[in-house]
């Protein structure tokens, strides 16, 4: 196993865990997905590629767009020619709601991520390989989002609060991690999975941290939504339900039909769309404060 980053300081606390003495098999790596050839060495001998490589912050991409597009788009095309290069089998790469009808630019590289990731099956040749995406909402409590900000702030008695009706998708980090292990046995390659999984309102977030706070409205940040996209309503005709996930079957030549036919999936509805603010589960104000302690307060306290 090789773990690929450029975090050095994640690394270092990792092998503090987990060293590689103790596990002959784990090395680390330092480097960047813009490092093509440092990429392909990292990658000789390895079956299965996770591609989590991204910059993330929606704001920082509006100020900083090439450097955004370098990692996330030219990054992936590396991934991709560094796993062709070194034979590897099976690649996921992650995605984000962001990437569906994207508004600004940080979902706009993930979509051409995403599109290159599905494209990567087309020119793979012989090559027993599979490239498939997996695409899910806000996971719960992760760095710089909204429940840690939210957590630091309570004590100020003021959680600002962008848009009083702005709704987010939530997933937990061990379902994400169930998702990806799940797609690199089932995926044929080409797919984008998406996971059902349920909404929040912002609102409610702030009532569950901090119930006595005042909750003044700042204001949408550049490039924001006040509802996220997972599926949209132009997917509908190449999407299917597998049961606990959707598949987005968008690649060229793709027959959906012989895959629904296969796999025991049934098209969605003409126009369906997986929206966050009109999803069919929302948590309780009780459910995100049982999440909360349970996933994000009991793990800064371990």
């Amino acid at each position: 196993m090789v773990v690929y980053s450029r975090d050095e300081l994640k690394q270092f606390e990792m092998s503090q865990r987990w060293s590689d003495t103790d596990h002959p098999g784990l090395r680390y790596f330092i480097g960047d997905v813009r490092d093509l050839s440092r990429l392909t060495r990292a990658m000789e001998g390895v079956d299965t590629v996770v591609h989590a490589a991204a910059l993330k912050q929606v704001v920082a991409a509006e100020y900083n767009p090439f450097e955004f597009i370098q990692t996330n788009v030219i990054g992936a095309n590396n991934v991709v020619t560094a796993a062709l290069q070194a034979g590897v089998r099976r690649v996921i790469a992650l995605s984000t709601d962001k990437a569906a009808a994207p508004v600004n630019l940080y979902g706009a590289t993930k979509l051409c991520s995403d599109k290159i990731f599905v494209a990567a099956n087309n020119i793979r040749g012989s090559r027993d390989v599979r490239f498939s995406v997996v695409r899910y909402g806000n996971v719960l409590g992760s760095r710089g989002s909204v429940i840690p900000y939210f957590l630091k702030r309570r004590n100020t008695g003021v959680l600002p609060i962008t848009h009083p009706d702005m709704t987010r998708f939530n997933i937990l980090l061990d379902e994400g991690v169930e998702m990806v292990l799940w797609a690199l046995t089932h995926g044929d390659g080409g797919e984008v999975f998406v996971p059902k999984i349920p909404s929040y309102r912002i609102m409610d977030v702030a009532r569950a941290i901090g119930p006595d706070c005042e909750y003044p409205v700042v204001g949408i940040r550049p490039g924001e939504k006040v509802h996220e996209e997972m599926i949209t309503s132009s997917d509908s005709h190449n999407t299917v339900d597998l049961g606990a996930y959707f598949a987005i079957l968008s690649g060229a030549g793709r027959d959906v039909a012989a895959y629904a036919e296969r796999t025991g999936a049934r098209f969605v509805e003409p126009g369906f769309a997986y929206n966050s603010g009109t999803n069919d589960t929302f948590l309780s104000i009780e459910q995100i404060r049982k999440l909360v302690q349970m996933h994000v307060e009991a793990q800064a306290e371990g």
